[in-house]
């Protein structure tokens, strides 16, 4: 199935004379779903005050996110201490799911028969642990249909600018590819001459597409490809509406969110 990015939605509105531009994913705005993509200004506003700027009357889950496979239920979010984990599923009515993300994929899940609702934060290490695998057998374990499941990945660093050493892409293969993946040399995009080795150098930098895998490991769940919306925006190249870690090391993040 071919690997399609698409244009997401601009938005703004206003909180004390600052705005804030967020991203709609087409197919969960057609759907009727509650979600956003935010930009860097969304990090300088408390998350109640964005929440009830959005007409948000719902509990706000948020977690502590350390690139895990690691899920939880939205109400495990509300005791005192914030759960270590890297996605979020709905149990109630009337939950924010919070994902804060820099460079990795916020990627938003939905039946739109169920009105059931997830939010995983994902990049390399969650590719490699399969943390997309484990949120849709989740929703499986629910009872939803594959045919209902929405998915919308939203904005994140492109291939272009996220590039890893030799043995950390082989590694990376070995634990995230699949045979319905792109090949070794594809997804380099090295271009070798007849005298150069298939050897690398261990300092050769090799291009990763974390949006393609992750579109890869969902249509082996058999997730629709006409149910997945990929953002063509990339966080490292538009500097004015993203942080980026790989870009400036920054800890300053941006939030995404999806309601039940």
């Amino acid at each position: 199935m071919s690997f399609s990015q698409k244009y997401f939605q601009e938005n703004e509105f206003a909180i004390k004379d600052k705005k804030l531009k967020y991203y709609l994913s087409p197919t969960l705005l057609e759907n009727k779903f509650k979600h956003g993509f935010f930009t860097k200004t969304s990090s300088e506003i408390n998350l109640s005050l964005l929440s009830n700027r959005l007409k948000l009357n719902n509990k706000n889950c948020v977690l502590s996110q350390i690139h895990s496979n690691q899920i939880v239920f939205g109400s495990q979010t509300q005791d005192r201490e914030i759960i270590e984990a890297d996605g979020l599923v709905c149990d109630k009515q009337n939950q924010n799911l919070w994902i804060y993300t820099a460079d990795c994929m916020p990627i938003l899940f939905a039946d739109k028969k169920k009105r059931m609702v997830a939010a995983i934060h994902c990049g390399r290490k969650g590719l490699e642990n399969k943390i997309i695998k484990k949120l849709i057998k989740i929703f499986y374990d629910k009872g939803c249909s594959k045919e209902d499941i929405l998915v919308a990945i939203g904005p994140s660093i492109s291939k272009k600018y996220y590039q890893i050493d030799n043995k950390t892409f082989q590694d990376f293969h070995k634990k995230a590819a699949s045979k319905e993946s792109t090949t070794f040399s594809d997804s380099m995009k090295i271009s070798l001459n007849s005298k150069e080795s298939v050897k690398l150098q261990k300092n050769y930098s090799i291009p990763l597409n974390l949006k393609k895998y992750a579109h890869i490991q969902l249509l082996k769940e058999n997730i629709s490809n006409t149910n997945i919306d990929i953002s063509n925006l990339c966080t490292y190249e538009l500097n004015h509406n993203f942080y980026s870690w790989r870009r400036s090391k920054t800890y300053l993040r941006q939030w995404n969110f999806i309601s039940s």
